[in-house]
């Protein structure tokens, strides 16, 4: 069920290392051209090309070559220093010399362009942009032109999605060899626009297995059970297991009806829902199937699989459930409240680790923080690392939810979830 695979940093260094030899600048350039000429209605547009001193800056000019030879007008800003660049991108520099081509050193106030090809910085940005470049960003951003990003907008960590001000908002970015986990999450998603993604003629071979990858949802939902349920006929409600949802103590009835109501959506037979509240509903109106107990009654029943957490509260009671569910030999989902509790209590944590049966968790960020015993900005400043690093000390597959939710595994495979918008940024959206 995986499917587009996605590479660290340092993976894409070692393939780029070992496909050392190839013109990968002249491929890369070429598809990045390609991906601006179709971007450029009117083929007397004029384009503006902002060159780094690496190798981005190096694709760039090869973009800048091939837009030339297609007859579009293209002015290239870029700052002395061709001697300080490595060998292909100062080739690529000196090739667009040759054909004629001429280098501004400053970008002035001139913002007639139809299109800005933003290659100042790419994958290996580790510093804070000195103020010449920082400038062009702010003007590039601010001048409302459609932006191309090669790679990696300028300013966003292609490892952690963490965009460093000022950073490129482009509205589209071509990407090489393959996906960057920073162009999935955190900030990426805001920053990089249509994500086209370009292998460069890299053979199989020279590709190391994934461990990463972009969580595809047509490939996911062939495997629930409303799924398979449609592609039966003699099947009944018992083939589709009984789910037990745990949560709502007073006020927060709703949490585990709504997590109840989607199970039953996504194909669950039967669901039944053990509230904590000492007035609880005794029907749903909205979805009557919902078989509505106390918490306790609930985790008596035999189920095959548990929800605990949405709206659970964090008092005694709440704590002695979410012991009683770690004890079941069921998957287990663990979310919400019932992650405040494990985060504060070792024993639990420890209960957690222990399990054989599958476990899944379901932190957004704070609560992730409050699981690792650090800040919330420690988890955001690396998603995929933080995510892995829980799903192994918890053995437990670790559901980070934001922009761009990281999946992590205790084994070390992860996926990134590249669907949602910011309408799920509401309460009950995690429910």
């Amino acid at each position: 069920m995986r499917s587009e695979p996605i590479y660290r940093v340092a993976d894409i260094r070692a393939i780029e290392a070992r496909a050392a030899g190839e013109p990968l600048m002249e491929r890369a350039g070429l598809a990045a051209a390609t991906v601006a000429r179709d971007m450029l209605a009117d083929r007397r547009a004029r384009v503006l090309v902002l060159a780094g001193p690496g190798n981005n800056g190096g694709d760039a000019f090869v973009v800048a070559r091939h837009l030339a030879s297609w007859f579009f007008d293209v002015v290239v800003c870029a700052r002395d220093g061709a001697a300080r660049m490595a060998a292909d991108a100062s080739a690529a520099r000196t090739a667009w010399r040759e054909r004629g081509g001429v280098i501004a050193t400053e970008w002035t106030a001139d913002r007639d362009f139809g299109l800005i090809i933003d290659g100042l910085f790419g994958i290996g940005l580790s510093r804070a942009i000195d103020e010449v470049y920082a400038r062009w960003i702010v003007q590039a951003d601010g001048s409302r032109i459609p932006i191309v990003a090669l790679d990696v907008p300028s300013g966003l960590d292609a490892e952690t999605g963490v965009a460093k001000a000022p950073a490129i908002h482009a509205r589209a970015t071509a990407t090489f060899i393959a996906l960057k986990p920073g162009l999935l999450t955190m900030d990426g998603p805001d920053h990089c626009g249509t994500i086209s993604v370009h292998p460069l003629g890299l053979a199989a071979e020279q590709m190391p297995a994934a461990v990463g990858s972009l969580l595809d949802w047509t490939l996911l939902r062939t495997a629930l059970p409303d799924a398979l349920r449609r592609a039966q006929r003699n099947v009944h409600k018992g083939r589709f297991g009984t789910l037990g949802v745990v949560g709502g103590s007073d006020g927060m009835v709703g949490a585990p009806l709504l997590a109840a109501r989607a199970a039953l959506h996504l194909g669950a037979g039967k669901v039944l829902v053990g509230l904590t509240a000492s007035e609880r509903p005794a029907v749903d109106w909205q979805q009557p199937e919902l078989m509505l107990r106390s918490a306790s009654e609930v985790l008596e029943h035999t189920l095959d699989a548990v929800v605990i957490g949405p709206g659970l509260g964090t008092g005694d009671r709440a704590r002695a459930l979410v012991d009683g569910a770690l004890r079941l030999g069921t998957p287990l989902v663990i979310d919400a409240d019932a992650l405040t509790l494990i985060a504060a209590d070792a024993t639990l944590a420890d209960a957690v680790a222990a399990r054989s049966a599958p476990t899944v968790i379901t932190p957004h960020p704070a609560e992730a923080a409050r699981l690792a015993g650090v800040k919330t900005s420690d988890i955001q400043s690396d998603r995929v690392q933080a995510a892995l690093t829980t799903a192994q000390r918890l053995n437990a597959a670790v559901v980070l939810k934001g922009a761009g939710s990281v999946l992590a595994y205790p084994g070390g495979d992860w996926s990134i979830n590249g669907s949602g918008n910011p309408g799920l940024a509401s309460g009950g959206s995690g429910d």
